[in-house]
């Protein structure tokens, strides 16, 4: 069983940032949106769009082929809050609401072939992008009040973490303050607020759940 992780921010938050530590054989990226990483790397990220237009597949079809090609035991689908949105540009022109649920279903489908079709030593994390709602509360960002009625994005993880910035720093929010849905396991992490570092994550969750955790060692 894989873990899904999810790692929540506005843009600019840091989320993709949050990979700077991975060395290139320890870390897969799927790239939703074709765009490049924000720090000085030799991982090279396998562009999810652009592929799926080229090949004429549906670009959920498409995410599962690589989740299930890649070789690092942690993978990341960057801007995955974009699958949603692009399933919804493909289908402007659908009348009736059965099309929000048909995207929601896309959606809760990948994230339920990671739980039930990867190896028990794979994590795959989502980077999405969030949003406010009317009262306020900061939430994982759909497309819109049709398909926040199917599907609670982040009631499908164990894990939700938060990311925040005051221009100097960058954090990881692990547990909610009641106005994020950040949440984790228990004794995961020592305190509410961490440092955005995804491969310290990613050693945390191992060590949790009995894992091996990579090392550094080897490289």
């Amino acid at each position: 069983m894989g873990i899904p992780v999810m790692v929540l921010g506005r843009s600019g938050s840091g989320k993709s940032a949050s990979l700077r530590n991975f060395k290139v054989d320890e870390i897969s990226v799927i790239n939703v949106a074709n765009k490049p990483l924000p720090f000085r790397t030799n991982i090279k990220p396998f562009n999810l769009n652009r592929e799926a237009t080229k090949r004429g597949v549906s670009r959920y079809a498409l995410a599962q082929q690589m989740l299930l090609r890649c070789s690092a035991k942690s993978i990341v689908i960057d801007d995955s809050q974009y699958l949603m949105a692009f399933d919804s540009f493909d289908r402007a022109k659908d009348v009736g609401y059965g099309k929000f649920t048909d995207i929601a279903l896309n959606f809760e489908k990948l994230i339920e072939f990671v739980s039930n079709n990867l190896p028990d030593d794979k994590i795959v994390y989502f980077l999405h992008h969030c949003e406010s709602n009317d009262m306020g509360e900061i939430k994982a960002k759909t497309i819109g009040k049709m398909l926040d009625n199917q599907l609670t994005v982040e009631g499908l993880f164990s894990i939700v973490l938060y990311c925040t910035t005051d221009g100097k720093s960058h954090r990881f929010i692990t547990q909610s303050d009641g106005k994020t849905s950040a949440k984790s396991p228990m004794e995961m992490f020592t305190t509410n607020e961490i440092d955005n570092d995804l491969k310290e994550v990613d050693k945390e969750i191992r060590n949790y759940y009995n894992m091996e955790v990579i090392n550094d060692e080897k490289n």
